[in-house]
């Protein structure tokens, strides 16, 4: 069996999470109110927050644990077999021939149907 260390938190993940809402908060507010600056400047700006929030996100618990996710994620693709490009292009072609047959016989009974009702109509 595999244990993990599991973050402890910190009683100050709290408001480390409430200064990554007022950070998020401060973009969002400051992009509008300097609408009237050069586009350049504000997405640097925007940039930078992120990155300040991000990094206070990361410094917490729930934070380390979704980084660590991420890694052990990366590992596992990996691990991963992926098809070559001929079965990608087989498997792509049955489905298109697939989907081609079902969309005619929907077609054709939707045709059947629809001519049947307004047989049955008048």
């Amino acid at each position: 069996m595999i244990s993990k260390a599991v973050p402890v938190e910190s009683k100050f993940d709290g408001l480390k999470w409430l200064v990554v809402v007022l950070v998020v908060a401060a973009g969002v507010v400051g992009n509008s109110m300097f609408s009237d600056q050069s586009l350049f400047y504000r997405v640097v700006a925007l940039v930078v927050l992120a990155l300040l929030a991000g990094f206070v996100a990361l410094s917490t618990a729930k934070g380390k644990a979704f980084f660590n996710l991420f890694k052990e994620a990366k590992t596992e693709i990996r691990k991963v077999v992926w098809p070559t490009r001929q079965e990608t292009l087989q498997t792509t072609l049955m489905v298109v021939v697939v989907v081609l047959i079902v969309g005619l016989l929907l077609w054709g009974l939707d045709s059947l149907l629809g001519w049947f009702v307004s047989g049955v109509i008048g």
